[in-house]
């Protein structure tokens, strides 16, 4: 498995530890992802005290992370807007709904129906001007303002090393399931400006990627 979200709740894997069975591969899951992204966008946008958090209830990846943002949000003066989303149907009530609640940002993660609907997503906040920040950088690079999570890339070259274990006889129960080690920061300063946003220099120099 590459990239996959949390192993041990869908049932894949025992423990990351000991994955216990005939499967073994890594998540795109890392530790302290929201206080990350809560804190980039506080970077960007100092003033920003309400962010709406788009999660999938029927992933379950989405539980631990749910848990994670509750928790760290409060610490950093942020308050948690929790917005609903699991079928296409939902899209323009949900994010009417967000709306209403009037946040300063959203912040939307790697869930694939989440990702599948990304062009619609992407086109009502910034008809809406709202800064969202994404995990994946591709989101970033299809107009979307900022991104910070694993690198895609990284994960799917240390896959191959799983591969050749296996192929010379490791069984994947004795394989730890890797956490993510490479993380990537995408600016999209075009969009920033489009939304009456500076960048700040500090912000450009740690991007990997800038797209202007």
């Amino acid at each position: 498995m590459i990239a996959i979200g949390d192993p041990v709740r869908a049932g894949f894997v025992r423990s990351l530890a000991r994955p216990g069975g005939n499967i073994t591969g890594n998540t795109i899951l890392g530790t302290e992802m929201a206080a990350k992204l809560v804190q980039l966008l506080k970077e960007l946008i100092p003033g920003v005290s309400r962010v709406a958090f788009l999660w999938n209830p029927n992933n379950g990846s989405h539980l631990a992370y749910l848990e994670e943002w509750r928790a760290v949000a409060p610490k950093l003066g942020v308050e948690p807007l929790l917005v609903e989303l699991s079928h296409s149907d939902q899209l323009e009530t949900a994010f009417a709904a967000m709306m209403r609640e009037r946040p300063d940002a959203l912040s939307v993660t790697a869930d694939p129906f989440h990702l599948s609907q990304i062009g619609w997503i992407v086109d009502f906040v910034a008809k809406n001007r709202l800064p969202a920040i994404y995990v994946v950088k591709e989101n970033v690079v299809a107009g979307g303002l900022m991104s910070y999570g694993p690198s895609l890339a990284d994960l799917f070259r240390r896959a191959a090393g799983y591969v050749h274990k296996i192929l010379q006889g490791t069984q994947p129960a004795d394989l730890p399931v890797e956490q993510p080690v490479i993380f990537e920061l995408a600016v999209n300063v075009k969009t920033a400006n489009a939304l009456s946003l500076t960048v700040p220099p500090t912000l450009l120099a740690t991007a990997d990627e800038v797209i202007e």
